[in-house]
């Protein structure tokens, strides 16, 4: 049983990835993906409205799609840095992350990486190769930047740092989790759901914060390497 789970896990995200065609869609018929909670409108209406807020002349958008050894907010405040050595103030900066795909532990609270554990399931490891049982991206502690200068989430949010969070993601990684642990899918997704950070947003998915973000004005680049 729990290689036919990890299977079905295996072929969604295969999709997810290069893109649904007739050979992937089948993974979409798999029954822990059929009471799949959609995203209403008074979510819709506040992820627009977040879109919104980005500010300033130097707009950029990461796409945060795996976690690549937390580049995703190594970038963000880069970003931010290099700016402000050119002059410009933060008021006059938006980056913007979004967590989407693999990238999403890190828009979670560490009680959650404790009781799933995120670290293994999304292969986010400390540099002795174990598994992180917490968030380390959101409040870093010495050694994970490789840098100390380097700010976390929620620094670089206090500065006008933007992150988002893809739901569609939330929705598949949290029913994968209750499906291996036997639990109720939705029950799970509205827990890891709460367990999103204070200050990011939640939004329909991370391609779709993707294409806001450059309707904005944000200049986009993907926030990781090729390893």
């Amino acid at each position: 049983m729990k290689t036919t789970q990890t299977t079905s896990r295996r072929n969604f995200m295969g999709a997810m990835m290069l893109g649904a065609t007739a050979s992937t869609l089948s993974a979409f018929t798999h029954p822990v993906w059929a009471d799949m909670t959609t995203f209403d409108h008074l979510e819709m209406n506040d992820a627009e409205a977040w879109m919104k807020t980005i500010k300033g002349k130097h707009r950029v958008v990461y796409d945060g799609s795996y976690p690549h050894h937390g580049f995703p907010i190594i970038w963000n405040w880069a970003y931010y840095l290099s700016n402000n050595e050119m002059g410009a103030s933060d008021e006059e900066v938006t980056a913007m992350t979004v967590l989407r795909h693999d990238a999403i532990p890190f828009a979670l609270h560490t009680d959650l990486w404790k009781k799933y554990p995120l670290g293994e399931m999304f292969h986010v490891k400390k540099t002795d190769g174990t598994p992180y049982d917490r968030n380390p991206y959101y409040e870093p502690q010495a050694g994970d930047f490789p840098l100390p200068v380097i700010q976390g989430i929620k620094e670089m949010m206090g500065r006008g740092a933007m992150f988002c969070v893809c739901n569609l993601a939330l929705q598949v990684y949290s029913g994968a989790a209750a499906q291996q642990a036997g639990t109720d899918a939705n029950a799970v997704y509205q827990e890891w759901k709460e367990g999103v950070l204070p200050g990011i947003q939640v939004v329909p998915s991370g391609v779709w914060a993707l294409g806001r973000a450059q309707e904005e004005g944000c200049g986009y680049i993907f926030a990781g390497n090729t390893i």
